[in-house]
C-alpha cells in the first residue's frame, strides 16, 4: 500500500486554522521552514507525515481536504473539537476491523475526519 506522506487543507485564515488544530489535536504548527523535513523531503520523525494549509482560491475547483486524524479517545477528541470552535457531524460509527470514525467541520468549514483505531 502507498502510505500517506502529505496533506493539504485550504484556509481563509491560516492563523485561525493553526490555532484550531493546536487546541483540538495538540498539533505543533510551523509556518514553512527548514525544520519541517529532512534532506530527502520526508518527515524527520519516523511514522509522521508532512502537510500544510493553503490559501483558498475562487478559481481552483474541489478545494477539499482528505485527512483522517488518529485519536486515542474519540469522545474526548469530539469535545476538544467543539471547544476549539469546530462542529462534530453526528456520532461515531464503528468501521468493522478498524475502529470508531466521525467527521467534523473545522473553523474554516473544511470537512475532516478522526478515528479511534481498534
Amino acid at each position: 500500500m502507498n502510505p500517506v506522506v502529505h496533506f493539504e487543507i485550504p484556509a481563509e485564515d491560516k492563523n485561525r486554522m493553526a490555532d484550531f488544530y493546536t487546541k483540538a489535536f495538540d498539533w505543533k504548527i510551523q509556518m514553512l521552514g527548514p525544520d519541517m523535513s529532512g534532506e530527502d523531503g520526508r518527515p524527520k520523525n519516523p511514522g509522521a507525515i508532512n502537510g500544510g494549509f493553503y490559501k483558498k482560491s475562487a478559481d481552483m475547483p474541489a478545494q477539499y481536504p482528505s485527512v483522517v486524524i488518529a485519536v486515542d479517545d474519540i469522545k474526548a477528541a469530539m469535545k476538544k473539537v467543539t471547544e476549539a470552535g469546530g462542529q462534530v457531524l453526528g456520532e461515531p460509527m464503528e468501521i468493522p476491523g478498524y475502529g470508531l470514525y466521525v467527521s467534523f467541520f473545522d473553523t474554516e468549514g473544511n470537512r475532516v475526519s478522526m478515528m479511534q483505531p481498534k
